[in-house]
């Protein structure tokens, strides 16, 4: 065997073997819910994002990453083994602002956003995210107090989690990003101490009950009294208004007679007289006087009045 038949084998055999590597390592699959991050020598050169098959340059040029994009989920304080919840109660144990102890677990959703940063930036990404979770929550319960993270303050204890998560992670730069965190569990330590928080948090909302109550009731009196005095002011504008009116049918009476009395002044003024006389003295008998100061005997007015209202009587029964 020759030199160059020894070459041509040589050349022949890397060719060869590096069509094995092209052909074993030079191609891969990105699927829909993946992302692959492409490594030259090390440094990532490209993500791919879109499916699909593709190439690249053969093992140990060029390698790949698979990552997914979906959403991953991290249990603090619990973890689900063969679908049974185990607590961690070492890490779920946690301080309130008022020195109270209490087990909190909470549930972090979060995403791969940049392959090159998840991959390189740390050794394990996910235990950074877990410290920072974990250093998130104990922080904000360690600032409120016992009560609030037991009863109506949990969404605002969530929302601050998850403001000072996003901020950590900020600072790490780890490639992740967090999608939603939720408190899962939180429980006091002992039964004793939650049945005295349950008599606590009863006589609370006994108080509440109480105030309620009584806000409604003030309200009901309230109301009351603005509909009373509603009514008494309208009484007094409807009163008002008729004696306005009443006022203007006298002057427009006063004006009437007056307009008379200037036509003709005794016969007026004799009438009034009469009119006047018959309102302070409705039950007088009237006589007619002659020049003389004698009685006219022959016209007995009040006896023929009272005749026709006798008959007039008599006929209405």
């Amino acid at each position: 065997m020759t030199i160059k038949q020894l070459l041509v084998g040589f050349v022949s055999l890397i060719a060869g073997a590096i069509l094995i590597l092209f052909l074993v390592t030079g191609w891969y699959i990105v699927d829909e819910s993946e992302q692959a991050a492409l490594i030259t020598f090390g440094k990532v050169e490209d993500t791919i994002t879109e499916p699909g098959l593709k190439f690249k340059m053969p093992w140990p040029i060029q390698r790949v990453e698979i990552l997914s994009r979906g959403t991953f989920n991290l249990q603090v304080g619990y973890s689900e083994e063969d679908g049974e919840v185990v607590e961690f109660t070492r890490e779920a144990k946690m301080i309130t602002g008022d020195e109270n102890i209490l087990f909190a677990d909470l549930a972090v959703q979060w995403r791969i956003t940049d392959p090159e940063l998840y991959l390189y930036s740390t050794f394990d990404a996910e235990q950074v995210l877990y410290n920072a979770t974990s250093a998130a929550l104990r922080g904000v319960i360690g600032s409120t107090a016992i009560d609030d993270v037991l009863t109506d303050q949990r969404p605002q204890v969530e929302a601050q989690v998850f403001e000072n998560l996003v901020n950590l992670l900020e600072v790490y730069q780890i490639g992740v990003s967090i999608q939603d965190v939720k408190l899962q569990d939180v429980e006091l330590p002992t039964e004793e101490v939650r049945r005295a928080f349950t008599e606590v948090t009863d006589a609370r909302e006994q108080r509440l009950t109480k105030i309620n109550e009584a806000t409604r009731y003030r309200n009901q009196l309230i109301n009351e009294a603005e509909g009373e005095k509603d009514a008494i002011i309208s009484r007094a504008e409807g009163t008002r208004a008729e004696r306005i009116e009443r006022a203007r049918g006298d002057v427009a009476k006063f004006d009437a007679l007056y307009a008379e009395y200037l036509v003709n002044r005794d016969v007026t003024r004799q009438r009034l007289v009469l009119e006047t006389l018959e309102n302070v003295l409705p039950n007088t008998e009237i006589y007619i006087m002659d020049s003389n100061n004698d009685t006219v005997s022959y016209l007995p007015i009040r006896p023929l009045e009272r005749g026709q209202n006798t008959a007039a009587e008599g006929g209405s029964n």
